[in-house]
């Protein structure tokens, strides 16, 4: 993994590049832990040969996983970083294309990168939290700061 911090005035900009091999959600998680970046929108593409993304099942609580088996086009993959608990949580969200033009798509739960990825994670200024929400039984964010 290569990743470089590119500052634009009070707001980060970090660009990840993931290489063959690599676990997705693992991967920008450990970007972002490094640079210290808490509260910040994903988007990426690129492609997998494999992986698990999810459907919520709001009667479960739980995620329903659906494996990605072979390789696959990330057509979007959309999300942000979060602070749960005080540490840096992806939240991301991924369309992925077959070789047929078919799709697949859900929460990313992992991706194998096949050949890269390549991430965009823009920081936020307003520091973004989650918190449980019994209702549903998600996490959902709570901004805890205004905007400058």
């Amino acid at each position: 993994m290569h990743s470089t911090r590119i500052s634009d005035r009070d707001q980060r900009v970090l660009v990840v590049v993931c290489e063959q091999g690599e676990e997705a959600v693992g991967a920008i998680t450990g970007a972002v832990r490094t640079h210290g970046i808490r509260a910040a929108q994903v988007t990426a593409v690129g492609g997998f040969s494999g992986g698990e993304v999810g459907y919520y099942d709001r009667e479960a609580r739980d995620y329903t996983r659906i494996p990605v088996d072979g390789q696959v086009e990330v057509l979007s993959l959309l999300g942000d970083i979060v602070d749960h608990d005080g540490r840096a949580e992806p939240n991301l969200h991924a369309v992925l294309g077959r070789q047929d033009g078919s799709v697949l798509g859900g929460h990313l739960l992992s991706g194998t990168v096949w050949p890269t990825l390549e991430v965009v994670i823009t920081e936020v200024v307003a520091d973004l939290g989650k918190r449980f929400d019994p209702a549903t039984g998600v996490a959902v964010i709570r901004p805890t700061q205004q905007s400058r």
